[in-house]
């Protein structure tokens, strides 16, 4: 089963739900009873889900028909919007509206460090020198978290009081992308000073979605375009040489939550409050496969399909 595509999918109305990405079929849904989830997040080795929920966080073996979690992780005391997983799947971070971040032993129950934001916590991403968290507030700040010192090492605050609302790292490094509830997104460069700290030279201001949230965004793994999707119905797609706009996919008929690349950058999987996924198509734009069986907002999709790297599939998605 290593070469699978793992798409997931999950949102209020309490199920997670599998699909075969190119049939459209959904082969199995786990209830989450206790709250909506807000994040999913798969690991590299597509063994584990990770729902998070309000306020815990459920974790579930992708290959298996056990509907139950294998284990729930309890130590916030509000909606957890953000989950992550460290490379090798040793541990995991979250963040949540209680104001926190914390991170967690994936053979011990409970949270083995915390950091304190004093907001709302909406976004928290992962250095890919698995060294650094990067964390973005309702009130409008952006911190660096240090791992090995165990402190906020950096802290910008883009627009005072604009919620940052999403968070992107490049895989490379070399970028870091944070848009904000006035629909701007902020590029940094991320450059490594003499004391290995994260430092941001600002490189563009823009203006994604004039006026609306953009409520997520999302370098794409080949570090060439950028994703935002927003409460205007769509998901753009900017050419990051420059900042043009490359394509507006429509199709959606409520806000896009959140998106998701497939690891060769040629097709996008997107959640909607329109209570369905998309498949796209990113050389035509179309959309080319529509995942329906959710009866409320789809907030958050989650793909694994980096076993097939370099390999296409006319359908858009692999098996």
């Amino acid at each position: 089963m290593t070469s699978q595509v793992v798409l997931a999918t999950a949102g209020y109305d309490h199920t997670v739900r599998f699909w075969e990405a190119t049939s459209g079929i959904c082969y199995r849904t786990l209830q989450h009873a206790d709250s909506q989830v807000n994040k999913l997040e798969i690991t590299a080795d597509k063994q584990i889900l990770a729902a998070a929920g309000n306020p815990q966080i459920r974790l579930f073996e992708v290959n298996t028909s056990n509907p139950q979690p294998t284990y729930t992780r309890e130590g916030h005391s509000g909606n957890v919007t953000a989950i992550g997983f460290q490379r090798d799947s040793k541990w995991m971070f979250s963040g949540s509206e209680d104001g926190t971040v914390k991170i967690w032993d994936m053979r011990a129950p409970g949270f083995v460090r915390e950091f304190i934001s004093r907001a709302p916590v909406n976004t928290v991403v992962l250095h890919p020198n698995q060294g650094e968290l990067i964390s973005g507030d309702q009130h409008g700040n952006i911190r660096v978290w240090d791992l090995t010192a165990s402190a906020c090492s950096c802290e910008l605050v883009p627009e005072v009081g604009t919620a940052v609302r999403s968070l992107t790292v490049a895989l490379n490094g070399s970028l870091v992308v944070a848009a904000n509830n006035a629909g701007t997104c902020y590029v940094w460069r991320m450059l490594r000073g003499a004391s290995l700290a994260t430092h941001f030279e600002p490189l563009h201001k823009l203006r994604a979605h004039s006026g609306k949230q953009v409520l997520k965004c999302l370098l794409s793994p080949d570090v060439r375009q950028l994703a935002t999707a927003s409460a205007d119905k769509t998901i753009k797609l900017w050419n990051l040489d420059g900042f043009t706009l490359d394509r507006t996919l429509t199709g959606h008929s409520r806000w896009v939550w959140d998106c998701v690349f497939s690891v060769d950058a040629a097709y996008l999987v997107s959640a909607s409050s329109d209570c369905t996924a998309k498949l796209w198509d990113l050389a035509s734009g179309e959309a080319i496969r529509t995942y329906n069986g959710h009866h409320k907002a789809i907030v958050c999709c989650a793909l694994n399909d980096s076993a097939i790297e370099g390999r296409e599939n006319s359908e858009g998605a692999h098996s």
